[in-house]
């Protein structure tokens, strides 16, 4: 829900940066005044040669009152050709929770003469990566050159609850001089607030304080610019920050008891929800039959709770779509039936009652979700634990289930809540549980090509693309809200990943996107020109038609984080390769396996005489490396790109194998 922009004037006292005074700019100004030696500088020594760097951030949050904001003011100093994109602004939003007002810009040149902005602003889709999308705001300052400070403001308003989500970034992908910011919490006396610092502060930073007026404030100088690696941890689990969290409860600083109290606190919140047992065994009845087996009772009413309509999977609907839609939020299991609609939270819980009603020993379980933090209870950040879960004894085995999470077959949790610690819940508070993790087969990505050689080299044919477990149940997922149009590029990309760059790719079969237990499959033609090399009178053909990802990963020798894989996966290609009539293979490449137990790579090719059968596996069953073993990580997979390049020696027809 937007509100309306805050109008908050906040009384700061003078900082010093660097060597030069400078007063602070909140929502009711507009720009702080330009140092000369700002305008004239050419580098920054603490972070040599960077593209930028920026001179000025400034933060002032404000969860008081009914209109919560955040105001943003950035300076940025352009060093370097490179460092013109940063002319290109993007402020990234999430539509439903906060938008973007207020937006000022201007570009002062290196002579000190001013342009303002008064472009058109747009509102995009921003797409940083296959699984990583937003929306942005987005204008150009066309007058940002080498020696140019650009800078702007704007204002964030954000709906009522997003208290729930506040915090300071001080890590950016520049390093900053100087930063200064402010909180004015909200106002409640049922509600309090304290804050952290996850990952600490730079160097020199004392910690945030309250001042008399109730207002935290903090600056930071030199701020170290954020390193981004591939396969890295949560950025927000790395990146220096303040979180502020907000509880009803007393400050409890022992953690012992400060768990127990909020395990109490949601077991009762759960059994109230789900205490309906006779409508829950009248439901039951028709959801199983007595002569089936444990396994098979627990499977259907998994399956049953996913047919329902999950709320916090469709797009966000205002109050007036609501009302016009006479959408009532169920408060307990029984309406959740009757209404045939939940909340993933409720549908979990509803999953919890009809298992208890069918004889089971189910718990609620409260578990932190791995993509944004990792979970460390020392930190009493109850809202870590963000997300619920089923633990179910069925068989003489313990299995944690999850229905609310759409998309995820049975048997498996999402990848965001596999190996992550959470409360069972009981009365007495609960017990510190770890939720189990798949392992490779579970989640596995599976390429089929029948291709055909060419006497000119090139190869064409059909690939079966088949996603299963949570390589599925991620994509459907991510594709959820996409038209027919998207899902066929976002198929066709996926697959131009794998394979040489120019091949052409076209989706002819497209696969179930509503799915929950059948893999997500999809069949395309193919075209690969130029695969073929000449070695003389003899043609040379890699083995590797779908390594392309495998490339590139992990070339840099040293590493600052760990690698962080999302869940264990298994990749497996099977080629065909029809051979032009006459043509033969010679001196065929010995099989390969290279078992490194938690990982594990093996590929071969065989000759049936008139063609080639290439198999290559690669098998993964980590999540996390730490970087001291990373040498190891990296010489496996400079194995597999070894192995990958090989060449497959062919003679075409009337050629002899001696010339």
């Amino acid at each position: 829900m937007s509100i309306q922009r805050c109008g908050l004037i906040l009384t700061l006292c003078l900082i010093a940066v660097l060597s030069r005074p400078t007063s602070s700019v909140n929502a009711g100004e507009d720009w702080q005044p330009i140092s000369p030696d700002d305008l004239k500088m050419t580098s920054e020594p603490m972070a040599p040669g960077a593209p930028a760097v920026y001179l000025y951030r400034q933060v002032d949050r404000n969860d008081s009152g009914k209109a919560r904001s955040e105001f943003n003011y950035v300076r940025i100093k352009i060093l370097t050709e490179e460092g013109r994109k940063y002319g290109n602004v993007e402020i990234p939003f999430a539509k439903g929770r906060y938008d973007v007002a207020g937006i000022r810009a201007r570009t002062i040149r290196p002579d000190g003469s001013i342009v303002n902005f008064d472009g058109k602003i747009y509102e995009n889709t921003i797409v940083k990566s296959k699984t990583n999308k937003y929306l942005a705001k987005t204008f150009t300052m066309p007058e940002a050159g080498v020696g140019s400070i650009v800078e702007y403001h704007y204002t964030l308003n954000f709906e009522d609850n997003f208290i729930f989500d506040s915090h300071w970034i001080l890590s950016e992908e520049l390093f900053t001089r100087h930063a200064q910011f402010t909180m004015r919490p909200f106002a409640r006396d049922t509600w309090r607030v304290r804050w952290n610092a996850p990952a600490g502060l730079p160097a020199g930073t004392q910690q945030a304080k309250e001042g008399p007026d109730h207002i935290i404030r903090m600056t930071s100088d030199n701020i170290p610019a954020f390193l981004t690696e591939d396969f890295m941890p949560p950025e927000n689990e790395l990146k220096l920050r303040v979180d502020f969290i907000y509880t009803d409860e007393i400050q409890e600083m022992d953690m012992t008891k400060f768990w127990a109290g909020y395990g109490k606190k949601q077991n009762a919140r759960a059994e109230g929800f789900v205490g309906k047992k006779k409508a829950m065994e009248q439901a039951v009845a028709q959801i199983v039959s007595p002569s089936d087996t444990p396994e098979a009772k627990l499977a259907k009413i998994y399956a049953r709770t996913q047919q329902l309509k999950n709320l916090s999977y469709q797009t966000e609907l205002t109050e007036q779509e609501e009302k016009r839609d006479k959408i009532k939020i169920p408060s307990n299991v029984e309406e959740v039936l009757k209404e045939g609609y939940g909340y993933g939270w409720q549908i979990t819980w509803t999953f919890l009652a009809l298992a208890r009603a069918a004889g089971f020993d189910a718990a609620p379980c409260m578990v932190a979700s791995r993509n944004q933090y990792f979970f460390v209870k020392e930190r009493l950040n109850s809202s870590e634990l963000n997300t619920n879960v089923v633990l179910v004894q069925v068989a003489g085995h313990e299995v944690y289930l999850d229905p609310g999470a759409a998309f995820t077959p049975y048997g498996l949790l999402p990848w965001t809540e596999t190996s992550v610690q959470g409360l069972k819940l009981d009365r007495d508070g609960g017990k510190w549980i770890l939720t189990t993790i798949p392992d490779s087969d579970s989640s596995r990505i599976e390429r089929k090509a029948q291709m055909k050689l060419a006497e000119d080299g090139s190869l064409a044919g059909t690939v079966k693309l088949t996603f299963t477990g949570l390589v599925a149940q991620s994509r459907r997922l991510e594709e959820r809200n996409e038209d027919a149009t998207e899902r066929k590029k976002y198929l066709e990309d996926e697959l131009k990943e794998a394979i040489p760059a120019g091949s052409e790719v076209e989706l002819k079969s497209s696969p179930d996107w509503t799915g929950i237990e059948t893999p997500l499959e999809a069949e395309f033609e193919v075209k690969v020109p130029g695969w073929l090399s000449a070695a003389g009178r003899k043609a040379l053909l890699p083995a590797g038609l779908f390594s392309a990802p495998e490339k590139h990963i992990f070339e840099h020798a040293e590493r600052v984080y760990p690698v962080y894989f999302r869940y264990p996966f298994k990749k497996i290609d099977d080629v065909q390769i029809e051979l032009p009539t006459g043509w033969k293979a010679a001196d065929l490449p010995k099989p390969f396996d290279r078992d490194a137990k938690a990982a594990e790579f093996k590929w071969s090719v065989q000759s049936d005489g008139s063609g080639l059968k290439l198999y290559r596996e690669i098998r993964s069953d980590l999540v996390i490396i730490p970087q001291d073993l990373y040498p190891v990580l990296r010489g496996f997979y400079q194995t597999v790109r070894t192995e990958d390049d090989q060449q497959i020696v062919l003679i075409p027809a009337g050629t002899s194998a001696n010339r």
